[in-house]
């Protein structure tokens, strides 16, 4: 149809910013949803509409136009457990159990090698591996998060920065400091779109009580959430135990932390008990099954909790423990190992996989109003996956690829609040050159 034929067409015609027009739509919501030939609409950072494309070309005139066959266009990864600026230790420390992982290994390199200059060149680095991998969102747990924060900002990635809390002190703070610290870190950021707050204490073995009863009455004055490695080796909980007479998740409910703010990372060691009430309290839990697997921490009883009524997301925990930031492979990993533990091959299919890695990590964070689907009036965070290469023809079921397929490398482009940060497979906001030279002057100063 010729527009300058209809007048009552040309004067319906929107300007818009983007229109994108994929082969394949992945709104994630509703539930295993595709659409095929539709187009996604975007203006000033929001979805304006999702409709045929069709009905799209005749409505809109984008200023950009991202024309997509044979892609498949998803919302971005949200990553919902990570120490980002630990990409810098890739490789330092491998095939150790936990506890002499870090107490032989990782602790003192930091102590000899942290500072805020790491820490932000660790996050730049991570953020261009995450980017090209898919993911939009990261949930961050490390020290001197001020740099993190603005890192991400600069580089236009959304993040939930864990305002870290430890008994022991660190190059970012002494004991008694880091609430106070992370409270400051809060108010300054407070008006920052991309970016929330939210408590991080390390672990029950690293973080006494009065901490503890501290951060659940600012949590809930303030309003955010709260961050934690939980159940993450047998060692940790029978040392809990012999300690105390009380298993950590028992502690953690009697100081009022467990609820529908906590987000619970590994939770590899449940109680049937336990698993009952993470779902009765509405606990978040970052399941992180390569890091798990290559620590041998154990199996997070993904099927069990998820029918318990708990929310499940995916997080790829460090690149020192991983050695990835792959959240494709993690979703995938995710699923083949639920239905191993489960003994049940419809545990954890393709479709709630995908959810895991979005919907499900944007709702731990409480950004599900924002992100972590495609619908109109959510911001305009997608990505955009190349479907024709070999991996994945040929093409019966594009929610099964996606979970089992797909590699990171297939991403090509990436939109936070519709401003691309991978366009093409380049990236836009961060500058590779710059971020490999860093990475090799810090192998030089940290090599052991």
């Amino acid at each position: 149809m010729n527009l300058m034929q209809s007048p009552d067409i040309v004067g319906q015609v929107e300007s818009i910013d983007l229109l994108v027009l994929p082969g394949y739509l992945v709104p994630i919501e509703p539930a295993g949803s595709v659409l095929l030939d539709h187009a996604l609409a975007v203006h000033d950072g929001r979805i304006v509409s999702i409709l045929p494309a069709d009905e799209a070309r005749l409505k809109y005139k984008a200023r950009q136009l991202l024309d997509l066959p044979g892609h498949a266009v998803m919302p971005g990864l949200v990553n919902l457990h990570t120490h980002s600026a630990m990409s810098l230790m890739r490789g330092l420390a491998d095939d150790l159990p936990l506890m002499d992982w870090l107490q032989q290994h990782i602790w003192p390199a930091e102590g000899q090698h942290m500072n805020r200059a790491f820490c932000g060149d660790g996050v730049r680095l991570a953020m261009a591996e995450m980017i090209r991998g898919g993911q939009t969102t990261f949930s961050d747990m490390y020290f001197f998060p001020e740099a993190t924060a603005e890192a991400a900002i600069a580089a236009g990635m959304r993040t939930a920065v864990g305002l870290i809390v430890i008994d022991f002190p660190t190059a970012w703070a002494q004991p008694g400091e880091y609430i106070h610290k992370g409270l400051d870190l809060h108010d300054r950021l407070r008006n920052q779109a991309l970016v929330k707050t939210v408590f991080a204490p390390h672990a029950p073995y690293t973080v006494s009580d009065e901490p503890l009863r501290q951060i659940r009455q600012y949590a809930t004055e303030l309003g955010i959430g709260i961050h934690m490695h939980v159940h993450e080796t047998a060692g940790e909980v029978e040392m809990a135990v012999a300690q105390s007479g009380k298993r950590p998740w028992q502690r953690l409910k009697e100081l009022d932390l467990l609820g529908p703010d906590l987000i619970a990372v590994h939770m590899t060691q449940l109680t049937d008990e336990e698993i009952a009430e993470a779902g009765q309290y509405k606990v978040h839990i970052a399941h992180c099954p390569e890091s798990n697997l290559k620590l041998a921490s154990g199996f997070c009883p993904v099927h069990r909790l998820i029918e318990a009524g708990a929310n499940v997301g995916i997080g790829t925990d460090g690149a020192a423990s991983n050695n990835d930031l792959d959240l494709f492979g993690e979703l995938r990993t995710a699923s083949l190992l639920a239905k191993a533990v489960a003994g049940d091959a419809r545990a954890l299919p393709a479709a709630t996989a995908l959810e895991l890695a979005t919907i499900n990590g944007a709702r731990a964070l409480g950004w599900d109003d924002t992100i972590g689907s495609l619908k109109p009036g959510k911001a305009a965070d997608f990505i955009a996956v190349d479907m024709s290469a070999v991996n994945t023809q040929p093409l019966y079921n594009v929610l099964s690829h996606l979970a089992y397929a797909v590699n990171s490398r297939q991403v090509d482009h990436v939109y936070v609040a519709g401003r691309a940060l991978l366009s093409e497979g380049r990236l836009q906001t961060l500058v590779e050159d710059e971020l490999l030279a860093k990475a090799r002057e810090w192998r030089d100063i940290i090599r052991p």
